[in-house]
């Protein structure tokens, strides 16, 4: 399969898991995902760094298709399900600053700061982590 034809493929299953959470996260609200997120295990295979990237970037992509504007809660939700179900033991982290009020979410990898700038992972303190 060519990179091309994975990328679209990664980016279809990205679009289709932006869809999923929103229609999940309506009806259940955000509790249930993340519970859902933190009962998902690494998939058996072992995602490379190669891998991380590729699923990251198509995980950016769909948010560029998306109708509607994607947030980081949502970005992030979504590039660690795929990740875990890829064989990373990616970690969706929520962190938050008081003064002045900042809350943003990015997905960890090795301790590695995947999908976002590694400051938000150096400034902020962590609320959560899934």
């Amino acid at each position: 399969m060519s990179p091309q034809t994975r990328l679209v493929l990664l980016t279809m299953r990205a679009l289709y898991e932006l869809l999923r959470y929103e229609v999940l996260n309506r009806v259940f609200g955000f509790k249930r995902m993340q519970g859902e997120l933190a009962a998902q295990r690494p998939g058996k295979r072992v995602c490379s760094p190669k891998e991380t990237k590729r699923i990251v970037d198509a995980v950016s992509l769909a948010c560029c298709f998306y109708f509607k504007p994607v947030l980081c809660l949502q970005r992030s939700t979504v590039a660690a399900r795929l990740l875990k179900k890829a064989g990373a033991d990616a970690r969706f982290v929520i962190g938050y600053r008081s003064a002045p009020f900042l809350s943003h979410a990015w997905v960890e990898v090795d301790g590695r700061v995947v999908n976002d700038s590694q400051a938000y992972k150096e400034r902020l303190k962590v609320l959560c982590v899934v």
